[in-house]
């Protein structure tokens, strides 16, 4: 070329990957609708009879699927059900926050078998890796898997874990920063370590597992230490230009006293923090408190309430730029209270954003306060076996490796 720039990399693709595309497109269908013949998936995928019938055999050869019976009613030979094998293979999901970490095992299905958490303020690498390394064998026993099984460990962090100020973070918290999360949980397991963004895994756990699958398109906040986000766009997740979209807690407020704050030093578990112990409580009383506690109540709702408030214009934004069919909201939160935002910050943007061309409705998400973990495990799963667009196309660059 003579202008001197770059070539232009455009990405092709061949039969095996095609033929792997179309195989890990069938067992997501299976996933998806829990039991499907051999019919239904040829209707549902756009193959052929034949493909189907060779993908399926694949599929029952390695495990991945079973038969289950046969659906009777219909003419002639009554069709096979096929469903997903959930002891076909399991993953280790690992959410390292800034208040709490938390192991979790999951199936084949997503099912959490086995989980573990401990809640720490600001944990160092080193306790992590000895959470890590004194609880994974344990928890592995008592769900009585095979290790062997376990195809990999995804991790779900916060970006700049180290290097947010937050209140009460120690000096030594920016080791973070310099820690290699792969090498720091290398033993005793030998499986490939995934290591993503919190907001991301809760996102892409709710695109495979909750209502994501009935919406291609959402935004996903996670309400943590801090405040996440992420962005679905037609069943894929949108990282942008570097990596880092969805970053909603760095928008920016004016409080009453006119000081510019990001939104997350409100609309987070470290922004609920400080009224809860004015009144006397700590975070983890509410996480686990009922709701027979009327004042501790009254703190969260007017908390929720000044959320709410502080979510509009960022959500205002969201739908008029994005356009998404749904605003998920996970996180550590008790349901109730996520209810409640949710119900709040519908009725704030609705009445702020008349002139908005479109709204999409606001929604707990289906995932627990687990999102994080469950979605880091779903990272090796979705590697492995399940569709993504770059399982299409060729590496164009010398030495391309795959990343979670």
């Amino acid at each position: 070329m003579s202008s001197g720039r770059p070539p232009i990399r455009l990405s092709g693709t061949n039969l095996e990957r095609a033929a792997d595309h179309n195989q890990r497109v069938t067992l997501h269908a299976i996933r998806a609708n829990g039991s499907l013949t051999r019919v239904d998936l040829a209707r549902i995928t756009g193959l052929t009879a034949a493909a189907i019938a060779n993908i399926t055999k694949r599929l029952l050869a390695d495990g991945l699927i079973r038969e289950a019976g046969r659906r009777f009613g219909g003419r002639g030979q009554p069709p096979t059900n096929l469903i997903i094998n959930p002891q076909a293979c399991y993953s280790l999901g690992l959410n390292i926050d800034r208040d709490h970490v938390t192991l979790v095992l999951v199936d084949f299905l997503g099912e959490t078998v086995a989980r573990v958490s401990r809640e720490i303020d600001f944990a160092l690498p080193e306790q992590v890796a000895e959470f890590y390394h004194a609880e994974v064998e344990m928890l592995i026993a008592s769900a009585q898997v095979d290790a062997s099984r376990i195809v990999g460990l995804g991790v779900a962090t916060p970006d700049d874990l180290g290097l947010i100020e937050l209140p009460g973070k120690p000096d030594a918290y920016r080791r973070w920063e310099q820690t290699d999360l792969a090498e720091l949980l290398a033993w005793p397991l030998d499986v490939p370590v995934f290591v993503e963004n919190d907001a991301a895994a809760a996102a892409m756990g709710e695109l495979q597992l909750g209502l994501g699958l009935q919406h291609s398109s959402f935004f996903y906040i996670l309400i943590s230490s801090a405040l996440g986000g992420g962005l679905v766009i037609d069943s894929n997740y949108f990282r942008g230009a570097t990596g880092r979209s969805g970053e909603l807690g760095f928008l920016t407020y004016r409080d009453s006293d006119g000081v510019v704050r990001q939104i997350q030093s409100h609309v987070s578990l470290s922004g609920l923090a400080a009224p809860l112990e004015a009144a006397g409580y700590s975070v983890q009383d509410m996480l686990t408190c009922d709701g027979d506690d009327p004042k501790l109540e009254a703190v969260v709702d007017a908390w929720i309430e000044e959320a709410a408030r502080l979510l509009v214009a960022p959500l205002l934004a969201v739908n008029c730029l994005i356009n998404p069919e749904t605003v998920l909201i996970g996180g550590r939160l008790p349901r109730r209270h996520v209810d409640r935002l949710a119900e709040r910050a519908n009725a704030l943007v609705a009445e702020q954003g008349d002139n908005a061309p479109a709204l999409a409705p606001i929604a707990r998400a289906q995932l627990s306060a687990d999102a994080p973990a469950v979605g880091a495990a779903i990272l090796p799963f979705s590697y492995f076996l399940l569709p993504k667009s770059s399982a299409l196309w060729k590496d164009t660059a010398d030495g391309a490796a795959a990343t979670a």
